[in-house]
């Protein structure tokens, strides 16, 4: 799994999978490589290769707002680069992607109990009181005045990587 050396405490260690997603998040933008780099820095584990494939799952996919949130699929990407299958095991006869697809589930509860969805248009309702059309230039400029990559967004990835950190803790 991921590196167990890491230092501090299961509260530390929490805290430090917040800090690092909000701060990614209200630095360099792009929620769901944000949640991933925050997992993969904490737990030592970075792949270039599955960060870059998250380029394009921002903002509700491709920013259009009507997908899954992109720190909700970074999320299950960083979880899932940890426990899926791998392609030499494209077979799987021993189901080894179960794990993925448990804690997966465990992430989706969480987005569900905290924002009633998973879906980035209605967590963006929840935060905002309103959905912001980010492909739009006028639109997001109204989603950064009312701190869209300030202390909007930026939590959403803080704590869908602090979930992140938690279910993987919990194996441990």
């Amino acid at each position: 799994m991921a590196d167990r050396s890491m230092k501090g405490d299961r509260s530390e260690i929490l805290q430090k999978a917040y800090d690092l997603g909000f701060d990614y998040e209200a630095k360099y933008m792009g929620c769901s490589q944000c949640v991933l780099a925050a997992i993969q820095d904490l737990f030592n584990v970075r792949n270039d290769d599955v960060f870059r494939a998250a380029s394009g799952l921002a903002g509700g996919v491709g920013i259009c707002g009507d997908g899954c949130c992109g720190a909700y699929l970074g999320g299950v990407m960083a979880l899932s680069q940890l426990h899926g299958r791998t392609r030499d095991n494209f077979e799987d006869p021993k189901r080894t992607r179960g794990k993925a697809f448990d804690q997966a589930k465990k992430l989706h509860d969480k987005f569900i109990a905290e924002y009633g969805s998973t879906i980035c248009r209605d967590i963006h309702q929840r935060i905002f009181g309103r959905f912001y059309y980010l492909r739009d230039q006028e639109e997001m400029e109204k989603f950064e005045k009312a701190g869209g990559h300030v202390d909007k967004c930026p939590v959403v990835v803080g704590k869908a990587a602090r979930w992140v950190a938690e279910i993987l803790l919990e194996e441990t």
